[in-house]
This record gives C-alpha cells, structure tokens and sequence, in this order.
C-alpha cells in the first residue's frame, strides 16, 4: 500500500482525513456535493498511516448518516474489476467497516452491498466478518454456498478451506454452516473444523525455537541465524537467557555485549538491561558509537525499558547527546523523570517537531510525558502537533497532555474532540469539554445514547450528564 498523501490540515478534506471533529462540523455546514465529494475521497482511499490501529469506519460512517449519503461510489469501488488485481485488504477494508456501521445503524442499502461483495468479492472474509456482527441467520445461511464455491473439492482446496475455517476472525458464520441442513455445506465445514483443530495441536505439539536445555551460545546462534534471513528474534532470546543462563555466564554474556555477532549483541544488550546489570549502561552507550543499524536500535529499545533510578540518572547526562541515544534520554525523561526534568523534555519536543515534524514516532512518549509532567508552556508546541499530525493516536495523546496544561483546552480543542475519530480522545473531550456551548450539550446526549458508542466514552458521558439527563 503506498503511503497516503494527507491534504493540509486546513481544508475540509484534510481535516477529514486525519478523522478530527472539526472535519465532521465543517462537513455539516459545506455543500453538501462538496462534503460528500471529501468523505468518499477518504472511505476509498484510506488515509492512515497504520490502518490497522487508527480508527476513522465508525467516524465516517456517522457522517454518511449526517449527509444522508449515497453508497453508489463505494458500490463502485468496491465491484470495479481492481477487486480482481489488487487483493490487498486496504484497498477494501475502510469501506467494508464503514458499511458495517451504516448496516448497524440500520441502512439496509449497506447491508445488501455487503452481502454482494462477501459472495463476489476478493476481500470477502472481511465482508463476512462484518455480516457476522450485523446480519441475521438467515442472510448469513444463504451465503454458505457461494463462500464454499471459491474453495475447491480436492485436497488443496479442502486444506485451504481448514485454514480458513481455524483462522477466521468472526466464527458465528461458520458455527452456522457447520448446523446446515445441506449435507453438501454442513459435511465440509464440520471436516474443516476439525482439520483446523488438528492442526492447532500439531503445532502445539511440534514448538520451535529455543528450550530451557540450551546453552548461552545457542541462544546465542539462533538469534544469529534469525537475523541472517530477516527475523529479529533478540527480544525472545533475552527472554531465553534469562532461563538458561546462570552467574557463571555473565562473562560470555558481557563478552557478546562488547563485540559479539549482531544477533548475539542485540540479545545480551537487552538481557543485561533487563537485569539491571551494573555495566547495562556503558556498554549500551558503546553499542551506540560502535555498533551496526541493528545493534543500535537494539541498545536504545533496552535502554528505554530500563526501570533503574541509575537509568535515569544517565539519561540527564545523555539528553543532550546529537544521536538515537540523546533522543532516547528524553524519551526516558518523559517517561520516569521529576520536574527537574522538564526543560529537558520541553527541548526534546521542540527539536523533535522542529527537526523531523509533526508525525515523528518520537513524539508520542514526549507528548505523554509533557502532559505527565504538566510543563504549562508546551502548550503551543502540543497545539501545533494536535493541528497538524496526520495519525490520530498522536492527537489523541496531544489532547490528554493539552488537558493537562493548556487552561484553554476544555473551551477550545475539547469541543471538537466529542466529534473525533478516537474513542479515546472522545472521552477525554466529555470528561473536560466546556457545556456553555450548546453543540456540547446536544453531542453529549448523542454519544450517551448511540448504541454504536465505546462504553468508556458513554461512561464519561454520563459522569456530565445528571440523572434527569437535563442537568450538565
């Protein structure tokens, strides 16, 4: 999937795209040809960055309630002869979840699409696992054969029919077929099932990978040997050490710490981190001036787990270091300092936005730990990143730490956020949104009674709303 391309932060397409509340309240008061124009733009090209954590179906699909839109481009889309050439799930998968919603919120129009596009479609497994949380049995019954059509009779097609069956996500559909009255249906999908519950203990049976048996050097080879084909596997290799290894091998320990192989270093850095090892410290900080791309990430990915107060007494030191190991010292400073901390902090923010923008991974652990830490005059910075990143997680962390420290927050960006994409950052907003707006008090109730609403968020809701549900 290439990466999307975001439109800036002020026109109504780019505030759509990054899911923000004020996208769904400038989209209310558009053009309507315009605001469905940017919303379909959106559902047929996903605009996340992490399609598989951020969430926008249930967002834009509210707004199709909104709108009162039609779904004739997402028809399109999603029957367009690119089904056929192009099976990547993220080409469909948006538009599916977002007709899962309207499905929910009883569009029928959406839930006939769906249907066509889980007999015909190539996404179809995720079509199906929408049906399974919306349709009743009897859509779900007529749709056995065309699904068991795509997999043929012989013994591939029945061994991919048994993958399938063991690792669907939503198994109501398949529990339902296994009862059918067709012996031609029910036959199969029973036979997959216990194929597939076969192959579950199989592997059981079978593990890989290293045992409690093996030497440091082994765990030692087969971190190597993961790293040789493209598999960085140091993390459960630690993990292992800490089972085979005894006191008399710190020394080899220590040894592959200093100048080992990739995979031997990555692993005995992070094992001597998670040891509170006396020498963890400097020879991360060697791994950092010596070592490969790999061992570097290595070394910095230990040093941030490290709980030790010793941990943190060097990250003082190492804050205003030009390299990964500086960036990483205000990480952990934003994480586990104290408020001597917060220049430190407020500086590594600023130079992260300065220096590699508004989306930067960094960013995330700093945005915490500004708000943990209350440093008041973030709040620009924490603005400027909360407007502009494309990722809604990173806003919704941006508004938990403007909560903390920007006084204008519940009357300003708060307002917006009952309208936003996350339900995380929903909650925060009804926890803190000032109700002298009136838009509040109405979205309020809204969420309180919308079905399809986090139970957090209606929890958060109802801690504003008194028991008449008139009092705020």
């Amino acid at each position: 999937m290439f990466e999307p391309v975001i439109a800036p932060s002020g026109t109504l397409l780019g505030l759509l795209q990054r899911g923000r509340g004020d996208g769904t309240l400038h989209a209310l008061t558009a053009p309507r040809a315009e605001a469905l124009a940017a919303l379909n733009h959106c559902v047929l090209r996903d605009p996340r960055h992490d399609w598989q954590v951020e969430n926008r179906s249930l967002y834009y699909a509210r707004l199709y309630l909104d709108l009162s839109g039609e779904l004739d481009e997402i028809e399109a889309h999603l029957f367009d002869v690119e089904d056929h050439l192009d099976d990547e799930e993220s080409r469909t998968g948006l538009a599916l979840a977002v007709l899962g919603h309207l499905a929910s919120y009883g569009r029928l129009d959406a839930l006939g699409l769906l249907r066509r596009y889980a007999a015909t479609g190539t996404n179809w497994a995720w079509a199906l696992d929408e049906l399974a949380l919306r349709d009743d049995d009897a859509g779900l019954r007529a749709l056995a054969a065309p699904v068991l059509a795509r997999f043929a009779t012989d013994a591939e097609g029945e061994a991919e029919l048994a993958t399938v069956v063991r690792d669907a996500f939503e198994p109501r559909p398949w529990r339902l077929w296994a009862e059918d009255p067709r012996d031609s249906v029910a036959a199969r999908v029973r036979a997959a099932q216990e194929t597939g519950c076969f192959d579950r203990w199989q592997r059981q049976m079978r593990p890989t990978g290293p045992r409690p048996g093996w030497s440091v050097r082994a765990v030692f080879d087969w971190a190597q040997e993961g790293l040789d084909r493209g598999a960085a596997l140091h993390v459960p290799a630690a993990r292992c050490l800490m089972a085979v290894a005894g006191p008399e091998d710190r020394p080899e320990i220590v040894a592959a710490a200093q100048d080992g192989t990739d995979g031997a270093r990555c692993t005995a850095l992070r094992y001597l981190a998670d040891s509170n090892d006396p020498d963890a410290l400097d020879l991360i900080e060697a791994a950092v001036v010596t070592g490969s791309s790999a061992v570097v990430e290595a070394a910095v990915d230990a040093f941030e787990r490290m709980r030790a107060i010793a941990a943190v007494d060097r990250a003082r030191g190492w804050a205003r270091r030009p390299d990964a190991l500086g960036a990483a010292a205000g990480r952990v400073l934003a994480c586990r300092g104290g408020a001597e901390d917060k220049d430190m902090v407020l500086t590594a923010l600023r130079e992260a936005v300065r220096g590699e923008g508004p989306d930067a991974p960094t960013l995330w652990t700093l945005v915490d730990g500004t708000g943990r830490l209350g440093i008041g005059c973030a709040a620009p910075v924490l603005r400027h990143v909360y407007r502009e990143t494309a990722s809604s997680h990173l806003r919704g962390r941006a508004a938990r730490a403007l909560a903390a420290t920007d006084p204008s927050f519940a009357a300003g960006f708060a307002v917006e956020c009952l309208w936003d994409c996350e339900e995380t950052t929903r909650e925060i907003a009804a926890r803190h949104a000032e109700t002298g707006d009136a838009r509040v008090v109405e979205q309020l109730r809204r969420l309180a009674a919308d079905p399809a609403e986090e139970a957090e968020v209606q929890t958060a809701v109802r801690s504003r709303i008194g028991p008449d549900a008139t009092t705020m």
